[in-house]
Parts: structure tokens; sequence; C-alpha cells
């Protein structure tokens, strides 16, 4: 058992050391992070114009073993299952309306919440090249003294507590951009803002290792 902490805890190490390299001085706080939901669908002249790259993060090939087995094995077993409980079904009942109400729900947030919605400004331009430096979901945001840096590696697959290739894909001077999160939100929940100086802002979550997004939540909320 103490041999294992001592491996997780140079793993970490490594991934500090590799920051420190990039970024030229010891990083004030560090967090790997990700768009934690769909990126929305932009219009097709913005997307041609920042080169149409991918919007979507690529999977491992057992995600779509997984899909082939749900498709060919799952889906029909759940389809002749519903048409054998549709029999016993009233005939005369009806769809209730909450369907309806939760696409109307959607349609009053294009965005999901996920940017402030102008893709000409900085986080929109962000969001269309997110997954262009990367298939990998996972982002490292790093504070330094004086900028904000976003780093990502260009595998497919990475360990958040051993990459040791990734590099900076975004920086910004910290009169251009701020982080803004508060402490002590629910581990595995917890998100925060990129806000940059056009009024542009992006939202991202999924932040991994619960003790570097502690300190780095409490770093910028402090």
């Amino acid at each position: 058992m103490e041999g294992s902490s001592r491996i997780f805890g140079m793993a970490k190490r490594a991934v500090h050391r590799r920051a420190r390299k990039i970024l030229g001085e010891e990083p004030v706080a560090l967090v790997w992070c990700g768009v934690h939901k769909p990126i929305p669908t932009p219009p097709k002249e913005a997307h041609r114009a920042a080169g149409g790259g991918r919007l979507k993060p690529g999977h491992h090939w057992l995600l779509y073993v997984g899909a082939v087995v749900f498709f060919f094995v799952v889906v029909p077993v759940m389809l002749m299952d519903k048409l054998s409980t549709g029999r016993r079904d009233r005939p005369n009942a009806r769809p209730s309306g909450s369907g309806r109400s939760r696409d109307r729900d959607r349609g009053q947030d294009p965005t999901n919440g996920v940017f402030d919605g102008d893709w000409d400004l900085t986080a929109g331009q962000l969001l269309l090249h997110w997954y262009g430096h990367s298939p990998n979901p996972k982002r490292l945001v790093m504070l330094a003294r004086d900028r904000v840096c976003i780093a990502t590696s260009p595998r497919r697959r990475l360990s958040p507590t051993k990459a040791d290739d990734f590099r900076i894909v975004a920086e910004f001077p910290l009169d251009q951009a701020r982080v803004e999160g508060e402490a002590g939100q629910p581990r595995g929940f917890a998100t925060f803002r990129l806000r940059f100086a056009d009024g542009s802002w992006l939202e991202v979550g999924r932040l991994g290792e619960p003790e570097d997004a502690d300190h780095f939540l409490r770093t910028v909320n402090g």
C-alpha cells in the first residue's frame, strides 16, 4: 500500500514537473478539466471559418465495441419487450406533453450553459478549436503569475496523473482572462468559468485529481 502511494505521488509530480518546464516557472495552481456538456452546434459559416474542426471528443475502441453490442443485442431485446408491453396498453392512452415541455426548455438555452453564445468572441473561438488540438476531452488549465494557460496531450488516451507530453494550446494574459469558481463545491460536480476581456465566457467541469481541484478553486476564489 505504501509503495503504491509513493508511485502515485511520483506520477502526480511528473505532471507538475512538466507544467513547470513548459511554463518556465512554478504553476500557481493547475487542474485537469473538460467541457462537461456537448458543444452546441455552431453556425456553418463560423465552423467553416475556424477550419471545420471536430466538435466532439474521440473515443476509445472499446466504446465502439460496446455500441455495436448495444445496437445489435440490447436494442432488439428492448424493442421486443416494448412491443409486448404495447399490446397490453389501453388503446385510448394519450402521450403526455412532458416531452414537448422538455424540448421547449432545451430550446430556451441553445448554448446549453456551455458558453455565452457568441461564436465570434474569444470563448466561442476557443470552443471551435477545442477538440482540434486533441481528440482527448481532458485539458490542463494552469495558472501562472501573469497568465492563464490551457494545455493538452495529442494522444487519444492519457492518464491525468502520468501525462508527460502535454503542450500549451492557448494562453491569455491576466488582463485578458480570469478564472471564476467557488471553493467548496462537491467533488465530481465542481465547475468554473473562464471569463475573457471581451465579455465572453466558457464553463468547464469534470475536474480531475480532487486535491488539485480543491487547491485550484481555493486559489481562484481567494
